[in-house]
């Protein structure tokens, strides 16, 4: 990897997220030796993917170069590789560009899209964790409309104008929200020839609420803002499977689609060598202590959505969000330097800040330790934590322009089909559901 040996520890850091990113800050000007390795050379605001998905945002403005991140940091090292394989017991990892030794190792690997075993669902739904599947999903939903206009068999016009989204949470709320806006706003303006009234948006969420994971009077809410926007909303309702034309439910609903979106869960990132089923919690986490460190390890911690640990206030782990990642990254950089130093690490506590979920314009939910607000004050606060905490001037600067934009002139300019994706979706014209 053309890595020079130093006398100074060496830190190796597996991922470039929130939590990969505030670690190797907190490091960067001591006295060690830091290599982050991740398979892109960026790191990505995950919170607004749905936007780059929906035309709001083009990829480079919630995209930020890691090298350029830690510009200027003596010893700091970054290796674009993928990690095949963790060598525990001679202390060093295989990767696709070589193999390194480590004193010290960080897994921050984040996590994926879970689809429960599901082979089906995995092959022909879309997932939207990363860029690239983002840009997939936005030509899709663009290629959708193209193709409707060209078939003259209403039922596919049909499906091809369903959208159905699976999975209540932030991801999935705030992706409804911004396909109802583009229903609402844009499509009778792109697509005069077409009635774009008959699309659908439909929400499907296993639980009896959205937005579980904050409180009753936000879930109802957000509820309330997506059916007002014309959001189909179906609670109690488990998706089976998916043909790529039909969605299944443990119900008697059922929907014809050529377009189903996953956000119905995660998993961590497990990486060969610690993958063994004694160190895996559900969802893949890996267990670690109060120190980060992994169970049965002293020299390998796990930070962020692949680390689990179990604390009487989190007794299944942390959320896989972004706040808990970059805490534990700025943590475990004070425990390494003081581990360097000999003196004994602090247990890690985490500050629960909130969360927050938009629907729309003017719409968003907001949950605060001592408050709970929604509304148009809501939607100013999502606004402002968000341009707050990415990264870099220019992509903060683009991105509220983007937003005052959209907001007058109530339009989504990146709606563009770059990469395209082809969805070839056929039904049987004697098919009617």
């Amino acid at each position: 990897m053309n890595i020079p040996q130093s006398s100074f520890p060496r830190v190796i850091i597996i991922g470039g997220g929130f939590g990969g990113i505030s670690l190797a800050k907190k490091l960067s000007k001591k006295e060690m030796q830091v290599v982050l390795l991740d398979r892109h050379n960026y790191h990505t605001f995950q919170p607004l993917l749905y936007q780059v998905s929906t035309g709001g945002l083009e990829p480079d403005s919630i995209a930020y170069p890691i090298r350029k991140v830690l510009q200027g940091y003596p010893n700091f090292y970054f290796r674009l590789a993928e990690v095949n394989k963790i060598d525990t017991g001679a202390q060093k990892i295989e990767t696709n560009i070589g193999a390194i030794g480590y004193d010290y190792l960080v897994v921050a690997t984040g996590s994926e899209t879970n689809f429960f075993g599901n082979q089906n669902i995995e092959a022909k739904s879309m997932a939207m964790k990363t860029i690239p599947q983002s840009l997939n999903l936005r030509s899709l939903i663009l290629e959708n409309f193209e193709q409707a206009l060209l078939t003259d068999d209403l039922h596919e016009r049909d499906a091809l104008m369903n959208f159905v989204i699976v999975g209540g949470g932030p991801t999935g709320v705030e992706l409804a929200g911004a396909l109802a806006e583009i229903k609402k706003g844009i499509l009778p303006k792109d697509y005069p020839d077409l009635d774009t009234r008959r699309a659908q948006i439909n929400l499907v969420q296993g639980s009896d609420r959205i937005l579980p994971a904050m409180s009753e009077v936000a879930s109802r809410k957000a509820e309330r803002f997506l059916e007002g926007l014309g959001v189909n909303v179906w609670k109690d309702v488990r998706v089976l499977d998916y043909d790529g034309k039909q969605v299944s439910t443990d119900s008697n609903t059922s929907f014809e689609t050529a377009t189903l979106i996953w956000a119905a869960g995660v998993q961590a990132v497990t990486i060969k060598g610690l993958d063994a089923k004694e160190l895996l919690c559900r969802g893949n986490r890996l267990k670690v202590n109060r120190f980060h460190q992994v169970e049965g390890f002293k020299e390998i911690f796990a930070i962020g959505d692949v680390a689990q640990m179990e604390t009487e206030s989190f007794p299944h782990g942390h959320p896989m969000m972004a706040q808990p990642a970059m805490q534990q990254g700025r943590n475990l950089g004070e425990n390494l330097v003081r581990l360097v130093d000999g003196k004994p690490m602090k247990p890690f506590v985490y500050k629960d800040k909130g969360s927050m979920a938009t629907v729309g314009r003017n719409k968003a939910v907001v949950d605060l330790e001592k408050f709970k607000f929604q509304g148009v004050f809501a939607w100013f606060v999502w606004m402002f934590v968000h341009l707050y905490f990415l990264i870099g001037f220019r992509n903060r600067l683009v991105v509220f322009i983007n937003w005052v934009y959209n907001y007058i002139r109530f339009d989504r300019e990146a709606r563009l089909i770059i990469r395209p994706f082809k969805n070839e979706y056929k039904t049987s014209k004697s098919r009617r559901i």
